[in-house]
């Protein structure tokens, strides 16, 4: 109890293994230029385009989702190493700024074309989530910490997530961590009460990092080391179900392969993935099983 209170004062604002001859869950049918440095998370905003942190040129890069064409880029020169973007239920935008160890907070997409003027403290933060309560959940990686904000202040947050990466929201509010170092998934409560683990060893996980959640309540992991990407159901028996993957898990270019992938975002029946070491977004749709 003594280090989480501490850890709050320094965060104040200023089973068997199962088979794995699974078939890929959806097709390949587009790829943008490799345009982009080291893409990380990404997400659809509010106005229908896609918005992908675009880590190693410090700034949002904005795309149309039905070409994949690039639009414009936002804050450039103002997020060093932005790693992760995530809107409010109100338009809001929050972003994992590494290099500056801030969640960078706007109040709306507007703003983004300044420099960030409020935000909140994450050593090392690799990921944000604007959760729909309008809380904002901060993966303060570089202190393995898991941090709750309310108006800015630290309310809540539960350690032992060391390098941790995405943080996002499943349809009943509850939220997903992709821990990557631990090879492992958690999800917990908006009170932060663990309520699920999934393991490395039933999914062959090797590093996930960034995730979404479809309406469903499926999860769709970028299992970055593996250069996969994984469709788990984690109501299935026995601690979830895996449903499909994307990749051969060997490094490459072109239909049903990545490398290094990190960020994933859903929208319908259809998958937006930074294959970063590409340096580029493609889109994959239409289940196949």
């Amino acid at each position: 109890m003594l280090r989480l209170l501490a850890l709050l004062i320094f965060l104040a604002p200023p089973v068997a293994a199962q088979s794995f001859d699974v078939g890929p869950f959806a097709s390949f049918n587009l790829a943008s230029e490799p345009i982009l440095g080291d893409p990380h998370d990404l997400a659809i905003g509010p106005d229908g385009r896609l918005f992908v942190a675009d880590k190693l040129n410090a700034r949002i890069a904005v795309f149309d989702p039905e070409t994949l064409e690039f639009i414009e880029e936002l804050g450039a020169g103002f997020l060093p190493a932005v790693r992760d973007i995530s809107f409010g239920p109100n338009g809001e935008v929050a972003l994992a700024v590494s290099g500056a160890s801030a969640v960078a907070v706007y109040e709306s997409l507007a703003a983004l074309s300044a420099p960030p003027d409020i935000g909140v403290r994450a050593p090392g933060t690799e990921g944000a989530l604007y959760h729909s309560s309008g809380r904002i959940f901060a993966m303060a990686s570089g202190i393995g910490a898991l941090v709750v904000f309310d108006n800015l202040e630290a309310i809540n947050g539960v350690d032992g997530h060391l390098g941790a990466h995405d943080v996002a929201e499943a349809p009943d509010g509850s939220v997903w961590v992709g821990d990557n170092r631990l090879r492992r998934l958690v999800r917990y409560s908006q009170e932060l009460e663990r309520l699920q683990v999934i393991e490395a060893d039933k999914f062959g996980l090797v590093g996930p990092r960034y995730l979404d959640v479809t309406e469903t309540g499926l999860l769709v992991v970028a299992d970055q080391d593996a250069h996969r990407i994984l469709l788990i159901d984690p109501e299935g028996p026995d601690g979830g179900t895996l449903l499909g993957v994307l990749g051969d898990g060997r490094p490459g270019l072109g239909p049903n392969k990545f490398d290094d992938p990190e960020g994933v975002a859903v929208s319908g029946n259809r998958y937006f993935i930074s294959d970063s070491d590409n340096n580029r977004i493609v889109r994959y749709s239409d289940f196949l099983n």
